[in-house]
């Protein structure tokens, strides 16, 4: 039933936001050319490589580093707006339907982000699939910090749920809301 609800908000999500994803890649395509999307390995559950799909923010030429190490020349001046309304997140709706990742979950690191692996391991946090969105990220902690970032993974295995994971959902979108998931967690 879970996955069928799923599977169902995926579908629906692609749909409604291709319109968008239509002007993102005209942008993407006058400002820096071909190609729209941006594939990248990550690491999954049980540590397991998968490439993510997204939206490219960047240029071309921009290294392949996490975005908070890379230097604001390598942005996209569409890109900044494509990654305000989260538009580049929605092609990994496609992810979650071939199975590699979750809706919600914690953000997959690169292969690269050797200490975000490592903290991630000894926390457990490989033992589930990751998400588009997580409870760091509604919290506001990125990848910068990979030993924060493991003990709040942490704190959503340990407080995962269905009413835990609809309110990071929420709070993906209407950021307002996470003060409910502060209280929750402590």
């Amino acid at each position: 039933m879970i996955r069928i609800l799923r599977d169902f908000i995926c579908i629906v999500g692609l749909l409604s936001v291709s319109p968008f994803l239509l002007f993102a890649a005209i942008a993407i395509i006058i400002e820096d050319g071909m190609p729209v999307f941006f594939i990248q390995e990550r690491v999954g559950k049980n540590k397991s490589i998968f490439k993510i799909i997204k939206i490219r923010t960047l240029k071309i030429e921009a290294p392949n580093t996490g975005t908070h190490q890379l230097e604001h020349k390598h942005h996209l001046i569409c890109g900044k707006i494509i990654r305000k309304l989260k538009l580049d997140e929605f092609p990994q709706l496609i992810n979650v339907l071939k199975g590699d990742i979750n809706l919600i979950g914690p953000r997959p690191g690169l292969v690269s982000q050797v200490h975000l692996t490592k903290s991630r391991n000894v926390k457990g946090i490989y033992e589930i699939k990751p998400g588009i969105t997580g409870l760091s990220q509604v919290l506001g902690f990125d990848m910068s910090d990979p030993v924060k970032l493991a003990e709040i993974d942490k704190i959503y295995i340990l407080k995962k749920s269905f009413f835990i994971d609809f309110l990071i959902l929420i709070s993906t979108f209407i950021p307002y809301s996470k003060h409910l998931l502060t209280n929750l967690i402590k």
